[in-house]
């Protein structure tokens, strides 16, 4: 059976080795995340769907849609609220996505055995 090797030595001292082994994963770890991010799309709606935004995972709009029922000369306002609560919701679609992806490889830093992270 193998002993997992510790990243802090007895004493206090850091395993350097074990620290950049760990270091290098975790930027591996960060690159596979990142490029899951770049290539996933998501969406916000509003208004029932009649404005529907389309946006790649790293948070750049694609694409805006405008259901012809929204489009009212008399209320534009209410056309320009609509589409800015479908990039709300687009956003928050894209940090949700951020964070289930990202989250594991860099939230917390404790992985790496060093007190304070």
């Amino acid at each position: 059976m193998r002993t997992k090797e510790s990243p802090v030595r007895p004493g206090g001292q850091p395993n350097l080795q074990q620290l950049m082994k760990q270091a290098q994963k975790m930027q591996q770890q960060i690159a596979d995340a990142q490029a899951e991010l770049a290539e996933a799309e998501v969406t916000g709606t509003a208004g029932g769907g009649l404005v529907t935004v389309t946006l790649s995972g790293t948070g750049e709009v694609q694409a805006v849609k405008i259901d012809p029922k929204a489009v009212d000369a008399d209320d534009v306002e209410t056309l320009e609220d609509l589409v800015l609560a479908a990039l709300r919701n687009g956003t928050e679609a894209v940090r949700a996505l951020t964070e289930e992806k990202m989250g594991p490889v860099s939230g917390g830093m404790g992985g790496l055995g060093l007190p304070g992270f």
